[in-house]
């Protein structure tokens, strides 16, 4: 398992829904995304360490510098903040996660982390996945604990059963051996990118998901142009380095004409004779 685990909380605070408890391997790092409301964009967010919210400590702040062990951030578009700590110690349990305002009680949410010197009682191979458009993703989510099982997305919803859909993504849950249950989400889109998270009764762990769009034929040509000639300057440069600044100079040649093909290919259609002049210049 990786050293530093990205973990996702739901603050019931801000979306309504509760964030339940995250199990996290001492030493290791934590990113904790928090999702707020429209209403707070502008409103400065903040980490606040403590179990009691009266006397907890400000640890980090949106509009001060990070340092430390702690850092913030603060995705205005997604409306999402994270609070990242590194080299986790036993004390790392009791935070708030908070948004100020002015005039008013403050917006806050408490989770807790059950740090442990062992595996943790719910996690996932993986925590941050890319896939293309319309591939099929499975994610293995190990657990020790018991209690309900759910796949669920941040802020949008959950499947408790068997099989179901979300934001319009197939999703099939099935129980596998070892204490492990897996999860496929069919015919992704790239719509389909953003937070999930495996839940066994009251842990949860995130996953994040990326999905991107299928690289075209040129993307590709272009691609295979570059790995061909950087690959015939590496070998030339080693059987002769007296031949590096030739071959270098063909490279360059050869990208350039490559971008003035690219830039053209932009401003016009595509045509026959376009296709073939590229076909000219890759042989060359």
């Amino acid at each position: 398992m990786a050293v530093h685990l990205r973990v996702l909380l739901i603050l019931s605070g801000f979306t309504g829904q509760s964030q339940g408890e995250v199990s996290v391997k001492a030493g290791s790092s934590i990113s904790i995304p928090c999702l707020y409301g429209l209403q707070y964009i502008s409103h400065v967010k903040y980490l606040c360490k403590g179990f009691y919210w009266h006397s907890c400590s400000y640890i980090v702040k949106t509009n001060q510098q990070n340092s430390g062990r702690f850092s913030i951030s603060d995705d205005n578009t997604r409306r999402i903040f994270t609070v990242t700590i590194n080299d986790l110690a036993d004390e790392d349990t009791d935070y708030w996660c908070a948004v100020e305002i002015n005039g008013g009680a403050d917006v806050k949410e408490y989770f807790h982390l059950s740090v442990t010197g062992d595996t943790p009682h719910l996690y996932v191979d993986h925590q941050e996945i890319t896939r293309l458009n319309g591939d099929n993703l499975t994610i293995n989510c190990y657990y020790t604990n018991t209690g309900e099982t759910k796949w669920c997305r941040l802020g949008i919803s959950c499947v408790t059963r068997s099989s179901g859909s979300i934001d319009g993504t197939k999703v099939t849950i099935s129980e596998g051996a070892h204490s492990v249950f897996n999860v496929t989400m069919s015919g992704l889109r790239t719509e389909s990118s953003g937070w999930y998270w495996c839940a066994k009764g009251d842990l949860k762990m995130p996953v994040h998901v990326t999905v991107t769009e299928t690289p075209t034929t040129k993307q590709v040509i272009y691609l295979n142009l570059f790995v061909f000639c950087a690959q015939n300057v590496c070998c030339s440069a080693y059987t002769d380095p007296k031949s590096l600044i030739i071959s270098l100079s063909l490279l360059i040649s050869i990208v350039m004409v490559a971008l003035l093909i690219w830039f053209m290919l932009r401003r016009h259609s595509k045509s026959k004779s376009e296709f073939r002049l590229l076909c000219i210049v890759i042989a060359c």
